[in-house]
Protein backbone atom coordinates (compact mmCIF):
# COMPACT_ATOMS: atom_id res chain seq x y z
CA UNK A 1 0.00 0.00 0.00
CA UNK A 2 1.37 3.40 -0.71
CA UNK A 3 2.83 5.01 2.48
CA UNK A 4 3.56 1.26 3.78
CA UNK A 5 6.87 -0.05 5.77
CA UNK A 6 8.11 -0.87 2.26
CA UNK A 7 8.06 2.78 0.51
CA UNK A 8 9.90 3.53 4.04
CA UNK A 9 12.72 1.19 3.15
CA UNK A 10 12.76 2.41 -0.36
CA UNK A 11 13.44 6.20 0.67
CA UNK A 12 16.16 5.47 2.62
CA UNK A 13 17.68 3.28 0.31
CA UNK A 14 17.71 5.96 -1.65
CA UNK A 15 20.26 7.81 0.34
CA UNK A 16 21.75 5.19 2.18
CA UNK A 17 23.20 2.82 -1.14
CA UNK A 18 24.86 5.76 -3.02
CA UNK A 19 26.31 6.88 0.28
CA UNK A 20 27.94 3.46 0.98
CA UNK A 21 29.21 3.35 -2.47
CA UNK A 22 30.82 6.58 -2.66
CA UNK A 23 32.77 5.74 0.98
CA UNK A 24 33.53 2.55 -0.41
CA UNK A 25 35.36 4.60 -3.08
CA UNK A 26 37.03 6.24 -1.56
CA UNK A 27 38.12 3.67 1.24
CA UNK A 28 39.32 2.03 -2.07
CA UNK A 29 41.41 5.23 -3.19
CA UNK A 30 43.05 5.61 -0.25
CA UNK A 31 43.71 2.15 1.08
CA UNK A 32 47.12 1.71 -1.20
CA UNK A 33 48.29 5.22 0.71
CA UNK A 34 47.89 3.55 4.07
CA UNK A 35 50.64 2.53 6.21
CA UNK A 36 49.34 -0.61 7.22
CA UNK A 37 48.98 -2.00 4.16
CA UNK A 38 51.52 -4.89 3.78
CA UNK A 39 50.60 -8.11 4.12
CA UNK A 40 53.17 -10.97 5.14
CA UNK A 41 53.31 -14.69 5.19
CA UNK A 42 55.71 -17.10 5.94
CA UNK A 43 56.26 -19.54 3.32
CA UNK A 44 58.08 -23.04 4.05
CA UNK A 45 60.91 -23.83 1.61
CA UNK A 46 60.23 -27.47 2.05
CA UNK A 47 56.19 -27.63 0.62
CA UNK A 48 57.16 -25.74 -2.80
CA UNK A 49 57.97 -27.16 -5.53
CA UNK A 50 61.18 -26.39 -6.91
CA UNK A 51 62.01 -26.50 -10.68
CA UNK A 52 64.53 -29.38 -11.29
CA UNK A 53 66.53 -26.72 -13.81
CA UNK A 54 67.64 -23.28 -13.22
CA UNK A 55 67.31 -22.23 -16.62
CA UNK A 56 64.78 -23.95 -19.28
CA UNK A 57 63.60 -22.72 -22.53
CA UNK A 58 61.32 -24.11 -25.27
CA UNK A 59 61.32 -23.03 -29.07
CA UNK A 60 63.38 -20.13 -28.23
CA UNK A 61 63.83 -18.15 -31.59
CA UNK A 62 66.17 -14.84 -32.36
CA UNK A 63 66.03 -12.95 -35.22
CA UNK A 64 68.53 -10.35 -37.08
CA UNK A 65 70.82 -8.90 -39.26
CA UNK A 66 74.38 -9.35 -39.86
CA UNK A 67 76.77 -6.65 -40.34
CA UNK A 68 75.96 -6.80 -44.65
CA UNK A 69 72.29 -6.38 -43.13
CA UNK A 70 71.21 -9.67 -44.36
CA UNK A 71 68.30 -11.22 -42.16
CA UNK A 72 69.04 -14.18 -40.01
CA UNK A 73 67.11 -16.69 -37.91
CA UNK A 74 68.67 -18.71 -34.58
CA UNK A 75 66.28 -21.38 -33.41
CA UNK A 76 66.80 -24.06 -30.50
CA UNK A 77 64.09 -26.47 -29.68
CA UNK A 78 65.10 -26.78 -26.38
CA UNK A 79 67.98 -25.29 -24.03
CA UNK A 80 68.73 -26.13 -20.49
CA UNK A 81 71.03 -24.99 -17.52
CA UNK A 82 71.08 -27.50 -14.66
CA UNK A 83 72.07 -25.55 -11.97
CA UNK A 84 73.54 -22.27 -11.50
CA UNK A 85 77.08 -23.59 -10.85
CA UNK A 86 77.04 -25.46 -13.91
CA UNK A 87 78.18 -22.86 -16.36
CA UNK A 88 77.06 -24.93 -19.16
CA UNK A 89 73.10 -24.78 -21.02
CA UNK A 90 72.94 -27.82 -23.11
CA UNK A 91 71.05 -27.32 -26.32
CA UNK A 92 68.88 -29.67 -28.29
CA UNK A 93 67.77 -29.44 -31.92
CA UNK A 94 69.69 -26.01 -33.17
CA UNK A 95 69.13 -24.25 -36.31
CA UNK A 96 69.93 -21.57 -38.14
CA UNK A 97 69.28 -19.89 -41.66
CA UNK A 98 71.20 -17.04 -43.08
CA UNK A 99 68.94 -15.18 -45.77
CA UNK A 100 71.54 -14.36 -48.87
CA UNK A 101 71.01 -12.58 -51.87
CA UNK A 102 72.16 -15.92 -54.13
CA UNK A 103 70.04 -17.80 -51.37
CA UNK A 104 69.41 -18.96 -48.25
CA UNK A 105 71.82 -20.50 -45.96
CA UNK A 106 70.83 -23.27 -43.67
CA UNK A 107 72.70 -24.67 -40.20
CA UNK A 108 71.49 -28.10 -38.81
CA UNK A 109 73.05 -30.07 -35.29
CA UNK A 110 70.34 -31.94 -33.03
CA UNK A 111 72.53 -31.04 -30.19
CA UNK A 112 75.01 -29.18 -28.29
CA UNK A 113 76.82 -26.92 -25.42
CA UNK A 114 76.60 -23.12 -24.37
CA UNK A 115 80.07 -22.43 -22.25
CA UNK A 116 78.45 -18.97 -20.66
CA UNK A 117 82.32 -18.44 -19.20
CA UNK A 118 84.42 -19.75 -22.18
CA UNK A 119 81.71 -18.22 -24.61
CA UNK A 120 81.71 -21.39 -26.46
CA UNK A 121 79.61 -23.47 -28.29
CA UNK A 122 80.43 -26.99 -28.60
CA UNK A 123 78.69 -29.52 -31.21
CA UNK A 124 78.19 -32.74 -30.19
CA UNK A 125 77.67 -34.98 -33.38
CA UNK A 126 77.09 -33.60 -36.80
CA UNK A 127 76.91 -30.44 -38.24
CA UNK A 128 75.06 -29.93 -41.63
CA UNK A 129 75.26 -26.88 -43.79
CA UNK A 130 73.64 -26.42 -47.06
CA UNK A 131 73.65 -23.88 -49.31
CA UNK A 132 72.48 -22.64 -52.38
CA UNK A 133 73.61 -23.85 -55.63
CA UNK A 134 74.12 -26.89 -54.29
CA UNK A 135 76.33 -25.48 -51.41
CA UNK A 136 76.70 -29.00 -48.69
CA UNK A 137 79.06 -29.38 -46.15
CA UNK A 138 79.18 -31.53 -43.43
CA UNK A 139 81.34 -32.49 -40.41
CA UNK A 140 80.88 -33.16 -36.97
CA UNK A 141 81.84 -32.46 -33.23
CA UNK A 142 82.47 -28.42 -33.46
CA UNK A 143 83.61 -25.97 -31.43
CA UNK A 144 82.45 -22.58 -32.38
CA UNK A 145 84.68 -19.37 -30.24
CA UNK A 146 82.55 -16.69 -30.07
CA UNK A 147 84.72 -14.19 -28.38
CA UNK A 148 87.29 -14.84 -31.41
CA UNK A 149 84.44 -15.66 -34.00
CA UNK A 150 86.15 -18.96 -34.46
CA UNK A 151 85.12 -22.41 -35.38
CA UNK A 152 87.21 -25.80 -35.74
CA UNK A 153 85.73 -29.05 -36.38
CA UNK A 154 87.93 -32.07 -34.10
CA UNK A 155 86.22 -34.79 -37.47
CA UNK A 156 87.00 -34.90 -40.87
CA UNK A 157 84.64 -32.85 -43.27
CA UNK A 158 82.92 -33.66 -46.28
CA UNK A 159 81.25 -31.26 -48.89
CA UNK A 160 80.24 -30.15 -52.63
CA UNK A 161 80.19 -26.75 -54.18
CA UNK A 162 79.38 -26.05 -57.76
CA UNK A 163 82.82 -26.42 -58.62
CA UNK A 164 82.64 -30.01 -57.30
CA UNK A 165 83.20 -31.85 -54.48
CA UNK A 166 85.50 -31.72 -51.04
CA UNK A 167 86.87 -33.83 -47.85
CA UNK A 168 89.51 -33.39 -45.50
CA UNK A 169 90.84 -34.40 -42.25
CA UNK A 170 89.90 -30.93 -40.71
CA UNK A 171 87.72 -27.68 -40.26
CA UNK A 172 88.96 -24.00 -39.21
CA UNK A 173 87.16 -21.19 -39.83
CA UNK A 174 87.29 -17.31 -39.17
CA UNK A 175 83.66 -15.86 -39.05
CA UNK A 176 84.65 -11.80 -39.56
CA UNK A 177 87.26 -12.95 -42.33
CA UNK A 178 84.75 -15.22 -44.08
CA UNK A 179 87.63 -18.03 -44.49
CA UNK A 180 87.66 -21.36 -44.57
CA UNK A 181 91.22 -23.59 -44.18
CA UNK A 182 90.91 -27.21 -44.97
CA UNK A 183 93.95 -29.38 -43.79
CA UNK A 184 94.55 -32.97 -42.91
CA UNK A 185 94.30 -34.48 -46.31
CA UNK A 186 92.48 -31.71 -48.31
CA UNK A 187 90.76 -33.60 -51.64
CA UNK A 188 89.43 -31.61 -54.49
CA UNK A 189 87.29 -33.07 -57.31
CA UNK A 190 86.58 -31.04 -59.92
CA UNK A 191 83.46 -31.59 -61.75
CA UNK A 192 84.63 -30.70 -65.62
CA UNK A 193 82.50 -27.83 -66.77
CA UNK A 194 80.59 -27.00 -63.81
CA UNK A 195 81.69 -23.86 -63.85
CA UNK A 196 81.46 -21.57 -67.44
Amino acid sequence: MPGGRFDAVIRIAKIALPAMGVLLLFALLLAPLAKDSEVSFILDKEEVDQADERLRVEKARYRGEDNKGQPFEIVADRAIQETSAEQVVQIRGMSAALMMDSGDLRVTAPRGRYDIEGEEILIDGPLQVRGPDGYRLDTRDVRIDLDTRTLESRAGVEGAMRLGRFEAGRLEADLDARTVTLSGGARLKIEQGAVR
